[in-house]
């Protein structure tokens, strides 16, 4: 009888591993081939001079690295303009996204459209929405200026390296905002009814109620949205390449687009990796110490 019991509790240990390995087993499968493997591939290849065609590879060591510190001043005015994007990108989106969420989280007869209305965006490729928005600033900007007269339709929005930056700023901004808000207003909803009304009664302002009651409570949204938009704005590509190409004069080219250059373009391919493992490692530190600092101060709250 032990003997029986035995058998059938390694069948249904058995037969609970194959149902895991069903479900998971597909999933991570995919993800060691189209990430993990790839990643640690990237890693050897920094240390090689492979141009990406050739099949001989030839070990340099660190003298990508070398290269990319000592003599590679392109490199580090990307990063100089991806990390400014980043900054002003993550704010914006996030004020926007969060005043949308509060005004659609009261009870508006159209707020489930609007809500629609505002996360479109979202979905639209970023190529695709970097060439209407190339087409906007171009074309739509400047016959507005001339029917008007008004100097923010008449400015060179991607001919200059100030207004570019803020263009491409104004379309991240216009196509994450919506998402954000999606997050924020799933925070809101969650935060007790009860202590609203009491603030209230207590003669709590508006602003009051929001500063010590409700962002308190939904600083995990805040975290949340923080780290993505931080990840998208240091990782952006198509919304870059499409609207300015890097230009002018390479005075908006992201960190991504630069290291694409390097290995597709120059067919650098060793001295693109080493600048993907040094990008990745500096986003991991950012995005790291942003997730410590929200997460200690959601403990204080």
């Amino acid at each position: 009888m032990t003997k029986l019991r035995s058998v059938s509790k390694r069948r249904a240990k058995l037969n609970k591993i194959l149902t895991y390995a069903a479900f998971v087993g597909p999933a991570l499968l995919f993800f060691v081939v189209i990430q993990i493997i790839p990643f640690f591939m990237g890693i050897y290849y920094s240390f090689t001079s492979w141009n990406g065609v050739s099949s001989t590879v030839e070990w340099v060591g660190f003298e990508n690295f070398k290269r990319i510190f000592t003599n590679d001043e392109r490199f580090f005015n990307s990063f100089l303009f991806t990390t400014k994007f980043m900054f002003a990108a993550v704010i914006i989106s996030n004020f926007i996204g969060f005043s949308l969420a509060l005004i659609l989280n009261a009870a508006l007869k159209t707020k489930n459209i609007l809500r629609t209305v505002f996360f479109v965006p979202n979905v639209i490729g970023g190529l695709l929405l970097g060439f209407i928005w190339q087409f906007i600033f171009v074309r739509g900007f400047a016959a507005v200026g001339d029917l008007t007269n008004i100097g923010f339709f008449q400015l060179p929005w991607l001919g200059d390296a100030t207004t570019a930056f803020w263009g491409i700023v104004i379309v991240f901004a216009w196509q994450i905002s919506g998402y954000m808000m999606v997050i924020y207003i799933a925070a809101l909803q969650g935060v007790d009814n009860s202590l609203l009304e009491a603030a209230k009664i207590d003669g709590a302002t508006a602003f009051q109620t929001l500063k010590n009651i409700i962002i308190p409570l939904i600083l995990p949204a805040f975290t949340i949205c923080f780290f993505l938009t931080i990840a998208m704005a240091f990782k952006i590509f198509d919304l870059n390449l499409s609207l300015t190409g890097g230009g002018p004069f390479n005075s908006t080219q992201s960190v991504a687009i630069n290291i694409y250059q390097e290995a597709f373009t120059n067919n650098n391919y060793g001295v693109g990796s080493a600048k993907a493992i040094i990008f990745f490692v500096i986003v991991a530190i950012f995005t790291t110490a942003q997730v410590m600092f929200t997460k200690k101060r959601e403990v204080e709250a």
